[in-house]
């Protein structure tokens, strides 16, 4: 576990001042990476007394990663060089946890509705459902989903 300083945030998440405990990891854009980033939040979270949060955010970062998995590895991408992504988790506060996933798409990303027979979908429903709110912040380089997540939620 590392103690990262608190990047600016967006407006809609208030900017921390000082040191918050924090955890980041680069990740390349394959499948495989979803369950590295779902061990690795187990493990911060348990670093932190913060087991009773962890299905949550294991579900949620599992959606994001797969989401940039899916969507953010540039088409011209050589197979030895699929891209990356950054998974950082903070916490703010005891009782909360701030999930954001950083990858170079500037693609928008939506929730929408799936049909009932879809296999794929649901991803930023899960995200809107077990988040007390979350955002999409573009960058010059792509795009950071933030998410915050509450233990009494």
């Amino acid at each position: 576990m590392m103690t990262i300083t608190a990047p600016p945030r967006p407006s809609a998440l208030q900017p921390l001042t000082g040191t918050v405990p924090g955890y980041a990891q680069t990740l390349p854009l394959y499948p495989s990476s979803v369950s590295v980033a779902r061990q690795s939040v187990r493990t911060t979270l348990a670093c932190w007394g913060l087991e009773d949060m962890t299905d949550d955010v294991v579900l949620v970062v599992s959606e994001l990663v797969t989401n940039a998995v899916r969507h953010a590895r540039p088409a011209c991408a050589p197979p030895d060089d699929p891209g990356r992504c950054r998974l950082t988790l903070e916490r703010p506060d005891p009782g909360t946890v701030w999930v954001s996933v950083a990858d170079s798409s500037g693609r928008h990303i939506m929730p929408r509705k799936a049909s009932d027979g879809a296999e794929d979908g649901r991803g930023l429903a899960v995200v809107t459902a077990l988040s007390a709110r979350w955002l999409v912040q573009p960058s010059h380089i792509g795009k950071t989903v933030w998410t915050e997540l509450k233990a009494d939620m």
